[in-house]
């Protein structure tokens, strides 16, 4: 009687290994997928917000350019011709938290042209 008890539960715990591992298979990629969608649409979103940031920057500038810059992470590094120069920071929307947290860098053109740079 022992002896089936025994058998029985190994079964059940094959059975469950097996099926853990199935759902697995199913899993994992579709996590790996999704994990990779995440981080295109982060980075895709930060881009934008840069660009709308730029884009308000040299609406609000005399001089209508900025001073070339690139590749940074730094926003506070990007500024116009102006005297004295309006800052990318003091554009972006949230400007308690101003890193980059796509681990893109970014280069930016006089005519404000922003070039993403994904590592």
């Amino acid at each position: 009687m022992q002896d089936k008890q025994t058998v029985l539960l190994f079964l059940e715990i094959f059975v469950i290994v097996i099926f853990l591992g199935l759902l697995s298979a199913v899993a994992l990629p579709h996590a790996g997928q999704m994990l990779r969608e995440s981080k295109a649409v982060s980075r895709e979103a930060e881009l934008v917000d840069i660009q709308t940031a730029v884009t308000k920057m040299l609406d609000d500038s005399t001089a209508g350019r900025l001073e070339s810059v690139g590749p940074i992470a730094d926003m506070s590094l990007v500024h116009t011709c102006d005297t004295p120069p309006l800052v990318l920071m003091d554009y972006l929307r949230n400007k308690k938290d101003i890193s980059i947290k796509s681990g893109c860098v970014y280069s930016f053109a006089s005519d404000g042209t922003v070039l993403q740079i994904a590592h």
